[in-house]
């Protein structure tokens, strides 16, 4: 399985001069584009979605295919919520299979930006996910994404960005030095110095939003300089896009003609950009250095004292409700065994995307509000265990 843990994917490319492309998909051409690259460089990639980009694709529906993508590749991935929204935001990607989420609060006063980085980076911190932060703000002034991202450009300061990481315990931070969001035209200035200097502050992986249009020069100074990882997305959506204008030109007729060749010319932009970013070939390395992203399954058996069916359905209904709400959280199922003379009638098998969230759950409120309240009064006899399946890398 070569979903890894992204903190260490990135740290490796931190110390060893590269950086990781996070490529924004908003379908399976997207999807495929990328682990298709990826695979032919074999190097380490992160499959980026945007809820910027939730308008044109169902978030909830795509990342079933997007776990399993990552799953079957046989380079190291890592899947990551780009710009959220909220804490909310956060918690819903995590519990549908993002291993490394950001919550954008960079356009918001410094202290609220802390306030609100902080509280998603503890709540992640009990899933075991990591957390990127962005301080000062990348604009979105032309392109696809410049309704998306308003505004002036902000610079992140020195200071700043030293008492950001320290407040708020961010694993990567993302900071503007002079990039947009969406297409650049003319020449892009980018302030170099500030981000050397930031990187000489911090020594953690940083990241740069808004990089289509910069140059091959330039994405080789910003990476010297420490960033790690590079969203990418306008220039794919070009790549998509060009492709189908050729199709039409072609006099093509139907969806599959529109949209034939697309899943290869975003592959190839995607190489391109690997190779010219340092990934390639890094895969082994990347595999042997991060941990594989292996879920906890944490199961129930008991009977029943005290409860009809109706009752035992009742509550497990409302189990079902109330904890597959809590972080870390993959999935709750419930069931009763098939056999009338079993040692035990019914089971709870609860998912969770990390070993860290076996504490997290146990003390969450939610979770001891309906054990206390409604479950151990009438499961007394009950075994539980938590325990991990191991795929090819066990």
């Amino acid at each position: 399985m070569p979903l890894v843990n992204m903190k260490q994917m990135l740290e490796h490319a931190h110390r060893n001069g590269y950086a990781v492309g996070a490529f924004d998909l908003v379908s399976l051409d997207f999807l495929e584009g990328i682990i298709t690259a990826a695979e032919r460089c074999q190097a380490p990639v992160i499959l980026s979605l945007a809820e910027s980009h939730f308008d044109y694709f169902d978030f909830d529906l795509a990342m079933p295919a997007v776990v399993a993508a990552a799953e079957r590749a046989d380079v190291p991935v890592a899947i990551h919520l780009d710009h959220g929204h909220s804490l909310e935001s956060a918690v819903h990607g995590i519990n549908r299979g993002c291993n490394g989420v950001m919550v954008d609060a960079s356009h918001l006063a410094f202290g609220e930006n802390v306030a609100v980085t902080r509280e998603v980076v503890e709540m992640a911190r009990g899933c075991g996910v990591p957390v990127e932060g962005e301080l000062g703000y990348v604009p979105g002034v032309e392109g696809e994404d410049a309704e998306r991202h308003p505004g002036e450009i902000a610079y992140t300061s020195v200071e700043d960005a030293r008492t950001f990481v320290q407040e708020t315990g961010v694993d990567f931070l993302a900071v503007s030095i002079g990039t947009v969001h969406g297409r650049m035209q003319g020449e892009p200035r980018l302030d170099i110095a500030r981000l050397q200097a930031i990187d000489e502050a911090l020594g953690i992986p940083l990241v740069i939003h808004g990089g289509t249009g910069l140059s091959d020069q330039q994405f080789r100074r910003l990476i010297e300089r420490g960033v790690s990882k590079i969203n990418y997305y306008t220039a794919l959506a070009d790549a998509a896009g060009n492709r189908i204008a050729g199709n039409l030109g072609s006099d093509a007729r139907g969806y599959t003609s529109l949209v034939k060749g697309v899943r290869e010319a975003i592959a190839d932009e995607v190489e391109r950009c690997i190779r010219l970013w340092g990934g390639h070939g890094r895969a082994g390395e990347v595999l042997e250095q991060s941990e594989p992203w292996l879920p906890v399954e944490h199961l129930i058996l008991y009977n029943v004292k005290g409860l009809d069916e109706a009752g035992v359905e009742a509550m497990m209904r409302e189990g079902r409700r109330v904890l597959s709400g809590i972080p870390g959280v993959l999935a709750v199922d419930t069931g009763r065994a098939v056999k009338a003379d079993a040692g035990y009638r019914y089971c709870w098998r609860i998912r969770f995307c990390h070993p860290a969230v076996i504490d997290s759950y146990r003390e969450h409120p939610d979770h001891v509000r309906f054990a206390d309240g409604l479950f151990r009064p009438v499961a007394g006899e009950r075994i539980s265990i938590d325990y991990q399946l191991f795929g090819d890398r066990a």
